[in-house]
């Protein structure tokens, strides 16, 4: 009874240092969260929650295969774990493994978490360019009333994502400033400030994101919003930025970690599109998500690398991932 307190004591403390990561985009935080379970390091001896709370830091560190393979570990000992199958099925979404992610959604559905089951499946059935199927299951999802105001934003945002990879961008539009009038959340916000940017609305970007904290993940698109609109302060918000990946690079395997951001600034900020090409497909080498190819295919497309924006394509084929905006760089 003993070393299961000590070991709940641990996972809040955990689970708290993961809260402040994500609000501040700092993976040292992670670092030290993970840091705290270091007693439990064979994982047949370690509580359940404990295990959880590992997979969930290594899947914001981006080792997605260690966090999946605790991720079944956990599954073969609790099998009606939801919170252990949904983030099972959000790795293997992001690593464009969307057969995988479809059975740790089904197991959700069979586990009783009907509403996550039902929007797990609408997100994977999105991805696959079944716009129309996915949109009335968000929509039928989301006309229950009875919805917490955080996960009626995290449903409008998915419906956001959604219509923007449709090419549907005022229903895009309108489902982000729903989403942010539930619930304005940094992951909210920062989405919506990148569709704004896509559509060349910086300055609505800059207005949406300048009172936000000057987090890793506000300031880069205060940074691109800012160079790409020469907006006043556009220059020491480059600087930051700068500065900031500099430092972060001095850490162990930092640049895997930030590949994505850092691709974004190469191509949208300092005008390095062959760098971007680099860090892009560094990116892809951990995650697959909609804006990791989008992006290796833009930065392959201002690099003038045919080949790039090649491999970008394939690789989007082979997962299955269909995306408007990918349609319009062929």
């Amino acid at each position: 009874i003993w070393y299961l307190s000590v070991g709940a004591i641990l996972v809040q403390l955990a689970a708290s240092l993961m809260a402040q990561a994500r609000e501040l985009g700092d993976p040292r935080l992670a670092g030290q969260a993970m840091a705290t379970l270091q007693a439990w390091s064979e994982p047949a001896s370690a509580p359940g929650e404990v295990l959880m709370m590992q997979a969930t830091v290594l899947q914001y560190l981006h080792d997605f295969d260690a966090s999946a393979k605790l991720l079944e570990q956990l599954l073969a000992r609790e099998p009606q774990s939801p919170q252990a199958w949904l983030t099972l099925a959000t790795v293997r979404r992001v690593q464009g493994r969307y057969a995988a992610s479809d059975l740790a959604c089904a197991q959700l559905l069979e586990h009783g978490a009907a509403l996550h089951g039902a929007a797990c499946q609408a997100e994977n059935a999105a991805l696959r360019g079944e716009f129309d199927i996915a949109r009335a299951r968000f929509e039928r999802l989301l006309a229950d009333r009875r919805l917490s105001p955080g996960t009626r934003n995290w449903l409008l945002t998915s419906l956001a994502e959604l219509e923007q990879r449709a090419g549907r961008n005022e229903a895009a539009d309108a489902a982000f400033a729903a989403a942010l009038a539930a619930e304005r959340d940094t992951y909210a916000l920062t989405a919506y400030a990148d569709f704004l940017i896509d559509q060349g609305r910086e300055r609505q970007a800059l207005a949406l994101l300048r009172e936000q904290p000057r987090t890793d993940g506000v300031l880069l698109r205060l940074a691109i919003a800012g160079a790409r609109s020469k907006a006043p302060q556009a220059a020491n918000d480059a600087r930051e930025m700068r500065e900031r990946i500099a430092q972060a690079n001095l850490r162990p395997q930092a640049q895997s970690v930030h590949a994505r951001e850092q691709a974004l600034f190469a191509l949208w900020v300092d005008a390095r599109p062959q760098h971007a090409v680099v860090l892009a497909r560094t990116n892809l080498a951990q995650q697959r998500k909609p804006i990791d190819l989008l992006l290796l295919a833009r930065a392959a497309a201002a690099a003038q690398q045919p080949a790039a924006l090649q491999a970008a394509q394939q690789l989007r084929k082979e997962i299955g991932l269909h995306d408007r905006r990918m349609d319009a760089l062929l």
